[in-house]
Formats: C-alpha cells, structure tokens, sequence
C-alpha cells in the first residue's frame, strides 16, 4: 500500500508539471485516487454532460478495474456542483487471501456490472475535484453475489 501511496504521488507531481492549472469551475479531465477500498481514478468528460472514469482498486484481497459511463447534470445552486448517474463493469482478479476468507467463491476472477449515483465538486480557483458516490455492483462470473460497499470520497487533480 505505501508503494501505490507514493506511486500515486509521484505521478501527480508529473502531471503538475506537465499540464496547466485548470482553475475554473469546470474541467475536461481529472486523474486522482478514491477512497474505499482504495483505487487511482482517472475521469474525462467526453461533452458537457457525459464522462467515462476508470478505476483500478488495490487492497489487501488483490486487483480490480471498472470501467464506468456517467451522466452529469448541474445542480443550478451551486456552480461547479454536478450529479452523476450511470452504468459500468468490473472485472477483479483475487489473490490466496481472497480466496481463503471466502471458500465458497469460485476461482480468483470476478467479473460484473456496476452502477454508480454521486456528486461531482471542481473547486473553483483551484486545480481539484473532489466527488462522493455510491457504486453497487452484482457480479456473475466467479461468484454470483451483489456489493454495495463500493464508492466512496475522490479526490482528483484537473486539467
């Protein structure tokens, strides 16, 4: 974990020196981490109301990637304040530990849908974004079972 941790640090600080600072109330794109169970986050609007994130999680059971396509709308009360809804898919990969908490699961690969609902802040006058959202997921390869402990707090650098 202290690994990804300085990995994920020293990638925004070339991301820092490479781009400039978006300080605006919008952004196009975003790259950061989020919080539960832990994953680097990267976000890009592909029109005003419409982005695609990528999530690659790593926690102590192993590896997972969702992909996620968002819906933004604004909320009119507050500039740089938006909501999201949308659908996505997983694909996991556990490791011996995973496997050994869970007996009764098939293999070490997960594989499912997802769907996320949350709120999306870019702070004015300064290149961040932070969200909050609710991602469930049902999986149906590996082991048939619906999650509804993922999502969580994001914190992005935009450009």
């Amino acid at each position: 974990m202290k690994k990804t941790f300085l990995a994920m640090v020293m990638l925004f600080g070339i991301i820092a020196g490479a781009h400039a600072q978006n300080l605006g109330s919008d952004y196009q794109t975003a790259i950061g981490v989020k919080m539960y169970p832990g994953a680097i986050s990267f976000k890009t609007f592909m029109d005003d109301n419409t982005a695609v994130e990528g999530l690659a999680y790593f926690w102590t059971n192993g590896f997972r990637a969702t992909a996620l396509y968002e819906l933004h709308g604004d909320i009119s009360d507050v500039e740089g304040l938006k909501w999201y809804v949308g659908p996505g898919a997983h694909v996991g990969f556990y490791n011996d530990r995973w496997r050994d908490k869970y007996p009764n699961r098939n293999g070490g690969i997960a594989i499912g849908v997802d769907g996320v609902l949350g709120l999306d802040y870019k702070i004015s006058g300064a290149p961040i974004n932070v969200s909050i959202d609710w991602q469930p997921s049902l999986n149906l390869i590996g082991h048939t079972y619906f999650e509804g402990g993922w999502g969580g707090l994001g914190v992005r650098f935009t450009f």
